[in-house]
This record gives C-alpha cells, structure tokens and sequence, in this order.
C-alpha cells in the first residue's frame, strides 16, 4: 500500500492534476479508491466508453493499439485521464503484465468534486489548454 503523501506526489506529477494545491489533491485523494488487480486484467478496453483515471501505485502494464503493444507503463505512470472529463471511447487497451496496484477516480466522484470545488474547474481547465499547446506545438512545430 503506498503511503498517502506518495499518492499525492504522483497525483500532482500528471498534467490533469498539475495545478492543484496539496489541500486539492488530498480532496481528489480521498475520491479515489485503492485498488488491486492480478496480471492479466484488462483495466480499458480501445474502443469501449471510458468512466474513470488510472495511476500506477505499484506494478506493471502494456498499453496496445489495434493488438500491438505501445507502451509499458510503471509505478507513478497514469492513464485514462481524458475519460473524466469526455467519456469517449478508450484510444487503446492497458493490460495489467504484473500483480498491481491502482489509484482509480471515477467519472462520478470527479464531477461531484468539481461541483463542490468550483474553482477547481478554472485550474483544470488552465492544465487542459497547457496539455493542449503542447500537443500542438509537438505536432504542427
């Protein structure tokens, strides 16, 4: 079980939960849920709606796109972050490789947040448009 200061740390190291302050991200600590999983569990599925964010407590896994491996994700990593605010279909499929251990915020308890917190929408927001920026300026130069 990692420790609650770490959860955080790693909260904070993923753009969508960047610009929170360490009272935010114990908020968004406390909604999510500890989980574990055994090696071999499909935690998203591509094509399939996506309801909840995913980081890496412990463990392992393959991210596949159209049934060839991608990328391999580790403690710390995340995924699913752009679920939480569209719940669009899933851009690939992550595997567990190894017994693991996930933070996982749904959909739900998100939103609540957000109702609760309204000025935690204008700092998501202001993550979104940097995530954004860069994307562009790593596409288009």
């Amino acid at each position: 079980m990692a420790r609650p200061d770490t959860k955080l740390a790693d909260l904070g190291r993923t753009w969508l939960f960047s610009s929170l302050s360490r009272k935010e991200l114990a908020s968004v600590g406390k909604r999510a849920d500890e989980v574990t999983v055994p090696a071999g569990k499909v935690l998203t599925a591509e094509g399939k709606p996506g309801h909840e964010f995913f980081l890496i407590l412990d463990g392992q896994a393959v991210v596949s796109r159209g049934g060839r491996d991608i990328a391999h994700l580790g403690s710390g990593q995340y995924f699913g972050e752009l679920s939480l605010l569209d719940r669009g279909p899933r851009s690939a499929t992550v595997t567990a490789t190894t017994p693991m251990t996930l933070l996982v915020l749904g959909q739900r308890e998100f939103s609540a947040m957000l109702d609760e917190v309204p000025g935690l929408a204008h700092k998501l927001l202001a993550a979104m448009a940097a995530k954004l920026r860069e994307s562009w300026a790593v596409t288009f130069g």
